[in-house]
């Protein structure tokens, strides 16, 4: 997946959160994982993979996919807080490694931790590699993502306007 143009994306609306809002002279760090960690858990009820004890189906696609670009937003805006947005362009990732997904979420979690505890870009590619696997599991393609992650960013612009 190319992510340049995300990247870049995902920077204009974070300078203008911050200078809307005041925060240009605070760490945000601490509070994007949490916001990922809580968006992550948000994609997880939609699918509802976990939920062993109901017979309600997964919210339909559409529904699903925001709530997929929702942490996408989070991720790559860790990323440009950690400073790889210049650095980091593509990400490829071996489909064959498709898992349940419980399995995927579980590990996207650990990702996260990782991350959080060690900044690297090791970690930080991982834990897109590993985003991205549970896009595929979940039957998304990269175009996919793409166009509902530039829909949703219009949308979040929006809110700005709105003062969300």
């Amino acid at each position: 997946m190319n992510l340049s143009t995300l990247f870049t994306m995902q920077k204009k609306l974070d300078q203008r959160i911050e200078l809307e809002h005041g925060l240009q002279n605070e760490s945000l760090f601490e509070r994007k994982v949490l916001a990922l960690l809580v968006e992550l858990g948000e994609l997880a009820n939609e699918t509802r993979c976990f939920k062993f004890w109901s017979k309600k189906p997964a919210s339909n696609k559409d529904v699903i996919v925001e709530e997929y670009v929702d942490g996408l937003h989070f991720i790559l805006s860790l990323g440009i807080e950690a400073g790889y947005d210049q650095e980091i362009e593509k990400i490829e990732i071996e489909t064959s490694m498709v898992q349940n997904l419980t399995t995927h979420f579980i590990d996207v979690y650990s990702g996260i931790y990782k991350f959080k505890e060690d900044h690297s870009k090791v970690n930080y590619i991982c834990l897109i590699e590993q985003y991205l696997l549970l896009g595929h599991a979940l039957d998304f393609k990269y175009g996919d993502i793409e166009k509902a992650y530039m829909d949703k960013n219009t949308v979040n612009h929006e809110r700005q306007d709105q003062g969300y």
